[in-house]
């Protein structure tokens, strides 16, 4: 009895430590602000899409297959024979009751199921091209600064400018151009070949890779460049202050000075960015997964547009939405464990 009595009051000191905790507020705080910004996008993307000419049904009046009667029947099926805010009040109704999304117009199904079957997708090239963003530009950044002025450091900065110059789609385009003259080395369109069903779950997880080194490559190059320069001036801007020539004047070795005591300051501006930079992959993702073919969200929300899906339209963009504001919530307690000096009151 003693000792359950102990713990239980173990098990609540702990408790109340977690929810009074600095980092348990704020991420509460963060939520609390989301809802807005989620509401806010969700009826945005409504009325973007109602002050777009035309909607679905004006699509069926085009087949003369469909007569006017079945028509009616499908504005009154999908609530479109109510007012604007009576569909979007009935929309926001049963996402909060019932956890319903809606139907989709053009594929007959739960929006919820279409989102959940797209965005696994999305999710693996925007993180995979964050890793292999951060794997390469940080260190090629701090190569940069530590050589600054060198002919590596002049080579690296003409690669960056090159980056950052060349619009998205063009390099797309380069790419696929680069697949047909090397076809069937890399394969383009979708994410899996005919027989990923046969594969073992190593051959399956090697053909998504495979498929996916091209839209990689698009996605990453823009966002490996502008993190390559960034990381280069926040080091130089770093190895200029007083305290890093103090420490080489106390004669402590130039690779503790540039990867302990300098790399640590210079690399919290860096994490501030990863909500952004998630930001901008999710945006370029769109773009690549209608080039590359690639079943991601941003093909659905596309294709969901052209057909006047307003359902899916409205779904899509808050999911969207969702990933960003998660993205930045993560980027904030990262950088709040990268650097426990800052507060995460003074990140708002």
């Amino acid at each position: 009895m003693t000792n359950t009595k102990i713990s239980l009051e173990t098990n609540t000191r702990w408790l109340i430590k977690l929810i009074t905790s600095e980092t348990f507020i704020y991420v509460i705080k963060r939520l609390l602000q989301a809802l807005l910004t989620i509401f806010l996008a969700s009826a945005l993307a409504f009325f973007a899409m109602k002050f777009s000419p035309g909607d679905y049904v004006d699509t069926l009046r085009q087949n003369p297959k469909i007569s006017p009667e079945r028509i009616e029947e499908i504005r009154q099926q999908f609530g479109l024979d109510k007012s604007w805010p009576e569909q979007f009040r009935f929309w926001l109704q049963q996402i909060l009751t019932k956890g319903d999304f809606g139907t989709s117009f053009v594929y007959q199904r739960s929006v919820s199921s279409l989102l959940w079957e797209r965005v696994p997708a999305t999710l693996l090239l925007a993180i995979a091209s964050l890793i292999i963003t951060w794997a390469i530009a940080i260190p090629l950044g701090i190569l940069a600064a530590v050589k600054q002025n060198r002919r590596t450091d002049q080579i690296l900065q003409i690669v960056s400018y090159a980056g950052q110059g060349i619009p998205s789609f063009i390099t797309v385009l380069f790419l696929l151009f680069f697949a047909q003259l090397t076809t069937p080395l890399f394969p383009v369109g979708n994410m899996t070949s005919i027989d990923h069903a046969e594969l073992t779950w190593l051959g399956k997880i090697l053909d998504i890779a495979w498929h996916s080194v091209l839209p990689l490559i698009a996605l990453s190059i823009t966002s490996f460049a502008g993190l390559q320069r960034i990381m280069r001036g926040q080091l130089l801007d770093v190895l200029r202050q007083d305290y890093i020539q103090t420490a080489r004047a106390k004669g402590l070795p130039e690779n503790r000075v540039i990867y302990v005591h300098a790399l640590r300051n210079a690399i919290n501006p860096l994490i501030t960015l990863l909500g952004f930079e998630l930001a901008g992959l999710l945006g370029g993702a769109f773009i690549t997964e209608n080039f590359f073919n690639w079943p991601g969200l941003g093909k659905l929300t596309l294709q969901a547009v052209l057909a006047k899906d307003q359902y899916l339209v409205m779904a899509s963009l808050v999911m969207s939405a969702v990933l960003l504001i998660v993205g930045n919530l993560i980027a904030d307690l990262i950088l709040k464990a990268a650097d426990p000096r800052i507060k995460l009151e003074d990140l708002n």
